[in-house]
C-alpha cells in the first residue's frame, strides 16, 4: 500500500491569527468529502518559518509548498490532491528577486539556505502528538543519557560540542552545567527561560508551540547531569499557545515514563512546572526570573553576588538556561558533539535562530550557522529589499541590540563579532532598514521600551535611560542642541558602565550605535531642523540652515 501523503498545516500563531484554524478545519471537510481519507493525513503543525507567506500548506512527499492560503483556498487545494488534481499555482510561492514561480519548498532560498538544529522538527509535526515527535527521533538523547552514560559523561559531551548559552549571553553551557553538578547540596533545580521580551521576538514561542518536547527533553537531560529533581519553564503568559501546548506535552511525557519517577527505569526522578510571568522584560534576567518564581517582585539582586549555580531558586543551585539552549541538547548527545561542533565558527559552535523583520521582503523565524554574513541573510535567505530601496541599516539584538551600517553586509556573525561593533547577539532578533528609515528615530524607539521597562532599582539606568530619551525625543521635533550630542555620549557611557544589570548595561547600545554611524543624521535634525528620512515630524518654518 502506498504511502499517505501528508498535507502540513502550520498552526502556529502567526498562521492562526491569518485564519489557519479555520482552513484546517475546512481542509478536513473537503478531504472527507473527496473521499481521500485513505490516501492523505492531514497534519496540524508548528510554525514552518516563513510568516510573510502564511498562512502556510505544505504537501509531502512531494514538499508542495502552498502559500496564503486562507479559507477561501482550502477547496482548491483539496482538488490538487486528487489522483488527477492539478497543483495550485495561483498559490505557489514567486521569488521577489527572480520572479520565478517556486512549487518545492526545498527550492525556495528562505529555506534551502539555512540549517535547522532547534527548528529541525518545527514545521514537520504535530506538536501535540508524542508519537511525532518520538517517530521522529524524539527522546533518543534522554534514553542514550540516562542508560549509556554517566552524569560526567554528559557534561563532558556538552563541553566538547561548544554549545553557548543561546538566550543571548553565549555563556558555555557546558562550564554552567558543569558548575551547577559541582555546586554543594542535595536540592538543585533546572529552569527554561521562556521569558522572550524583545519586540518582535518570536523564536522562542515558535519553539514552545511547535516543538515541546525538544524543550522538555533537553531540560530532562540537564537535570539528569546536575542532579537536579525540579524544574521550572518560565513562559510569558501572553502566549496562550505555548502554555496550553507544553501543558499537553508534560502531561504526556508522564505518561509514557519520560518524566515523574523512574524515569526510562533509571531510578531517576524529575518533574516539570510552568510558571506565567507577567511579562516584565526585566525578568529575562537571571536573578530577576528566580525571584519572579519565588512569589517576589523581578528584580536583578545586586553585584557581586554568587552565581545562580551555586545559589538560585530558594538558594539552591539551580541551572538556567534558554529555550533554544535546551533544544539542542537532545541532538547533541543523540549525534555526538562532535556533529555539532563541525556547525559555526570555533568561538561560536552551532546555529543561530533569528526573527527576521523590518523592510525586507521575506520576514520570518531563519536558523543559520553560526558565521553567516548579513548580506547572505538579508539578500539570499531574506530576498532583499522592497521596492528596489537602498538597505541602511541592521539592527540586532532586540531593544539593548546595536544597529550597523551597510559597511557590515559581509561581517560573519556570532557573538564575538557582534560584540565587537557594539552590538550583542540577544535574543535573536534581526531588524533590516532601508533608506526611509530614521536612525535617530530609531534609537528613540528603543530607548522609550528600555526607560519603560527599567525596574528602577538603580539610579543610572531608572534615570539615565529616561534621560537619554527626553533628549532624543526633542531631537525628533526639532527641538535638539548641539551640546546634546556630547552629553548623550556621556550618560550612554555613565549608564552602560555603572548600571546593575543586562537591561541598563545594554540600553545605551541602540544610541551609542547610531552616535557612531550616523552622525550626521543627528546633525541634520540638530542643525538643519529637518529629518532627512521624512519620518520626525519637525517645526514648520524657517530651518537653521534657510535662517542663516
Amino acid at each position: 500500500m502506498p504511502e499517505k501523503r501528508k498535507v502540513l498545516v502550520c498552526q502556529g500563531t502567526g498562521c492562526i491569527s491569518g485564519g489557519a484554524a479555520e482552513s484546517l478545519a475546512l481542509l478536513q471537510e473537503e478531504i472527507t468529502k473527496l473521499d481521500l481519507g485513505e490516501s492523505v493525513q492531514l497534519k496540524p503543525t508548528g510554525c514552518h518559518g516563513f510568516c510573510q507567506r502564511g498562512p502556510l500548506v505544505v504537501v509531502e512527499p512531494e514538499g508542495i509548498f502552498y502559500s496564503k492560503v486562507g479559507p477561501d483556498d482550502v477547496a482548491e487545494v483539496a482538488q490538487s490532491l486528487l489522483p488527477e488534481g492539478k497543483i495550485a499555482e495561483r498559490l505557489l510561492y514567486r521569488d521577489p528577486v527572480t520572479d520565478e514561480v517556486l512549487t518545492y519548498h526545498h527550492d525556495i532560498p528562505f529555506y534551502n539556505k539555512q540549517k535547522r538544529v532547534v527548528l529541525g522538527k518545527c514545521g514537520n509535526i504535530d506538536p501535540e502528538k508524542i508519537d511525532d515527535y518520538i517517530n521522529a527521533g524524539g527522546y533518543e538523547g534522554l534514553r542514550k543519557a540516562l542508560t549509556e552514560m554517566s552524569r560526567e559523561a554528559v557534561i563532558e559531551e556538552i563541553k566538547k560540542s561548544g554549545l553557548r548559552g543561546l538566550g543571548g549571553a553565549g555563556f558555555p553551557a557546558g562550564r554552567k552545567w558543569e558548575a551547577c553538578y559541582q555546586a554543594p547540596g542535595e536540592e538543585k533545580y533546572v529552569i527554561c527561560n521562556g521569558d522572550e521580551g524583545d519586540p518582535g521576538a518570536f523564536q522562542d514561542r515558535s519553539v514552545m508551540e511547535g516543538d515541546p518536547h525538544a524543550v522538555l527533553e533537553g531540560m530532562i537531560i540537564a537535570a539528569y547531569a546536575v542532579g537536579a529533581k525540579r524544574g521550572f519553564i518560565y513562559v510569558r503568559a501572553e502566549y496562550p499557545l505555548a502554555v496550553k501546548r507544553l501543558r499537553t506535552a508534560i502531561s504526556q511525557a508522564k505518561a509514557r515514563g519520560f518524566l515523574g519517577k523512574k524515569i526510562l527505569g533509571a531510578g531517576f526522578n524529575f518533574a516539570i512546572e510552568l510558571f506565567q510571568g507577567a511579562g516584565a522584560f526585566v525578568c529575562g534576567e537571571s536573578t530577576a526570573l528566580v525571584l519572579s518564581i519565588e512569589g517576589r517582585r523581578g528584580m536583578p539582586k545586586a553585584m557581586p553576588r554568587p552565581r545562580t549555580t551555586e545559589v538560585g531558586l530558594w538558594d539552591k543551585p539551580t541551572l538556567l538556561n534558554n529555550v533554544k539552549t535546551y533544544a539542542c541538547v537532545a541532538p547533541i548527545i543523540q549525534k555526538g558533539a562532535s556533529w555539532f561542533n563541525g556547525i559555526g565558527t570555533e568561538k561560536s559552535r552551532g546555529t543561530a535562530v533569528f526573527a527576521l523583520t523590518g523592510k525586507i521582503n521575506n520576514c520570518g523565524l531563519i536558523e543559520v550557522p553560526m558565521g553567516v554574513t548579513f548580506r547572505e541573510i538579508i539578500y539570499d535567505i531574506g530576498g532583499g529589499i522592497p521596492e528596489g530601496k537602498k538597505f541602511k541599516a541592521v539592527q540586532t539584538g532586540g531593544p539593548s541590540g546595536g544597529c550597523l551600517p551597510a559597511d557590515y553586509l559581509d561581517m560573519a556573525i556570532d557573538f564575538d563579532s557582534l560584540s565587537e561593533t557594539g552590538s550583542i547577539m540577544g535574543s535573536g532578533g534581526i531588524v533590516v532598514m532601508d533608506e526611509g528609515t530614521c536612525m535617530v528615530d530609531v534609537a528613540r524607539y528603543f530607548l522609550d521600551f528600555t526607560q519603560r521597562e527599567s525596574c528602577g532599582q538603580c539610579v543610572p539606568c531608572r534615570l539615565g535611560t529616561k534621560q537619554m530619551f527626553e533628549i532624543l525625543d526633542a531631537i525628533t521635533k526639532g527641538q535638539g542642541q548641539p551640546e546634546d550630542l556630547e552629553v548623550l555620549l556621556e550618560i550612554g557611557e555613565a549608564v552602560t558602565n555603572t548600571s546593575l544589570c543586562a537591561l541598563g548595561k545594554t540600553a545605551a547600545n541602540p544610541v551609542l550605535t547610531t552616535l557612531r554611524f550616523f552622525r550626521d543624521e543627528y546633525e541634520t535634525h540638530i542643525k538643519e531642523k529637518r529629518c532627512p528620512a521624512g519620518v520626525c515630524h519637525m517645526p514648520e518654518g524657517e530651518t537653521e540652515a534657510n535662517a542663516s
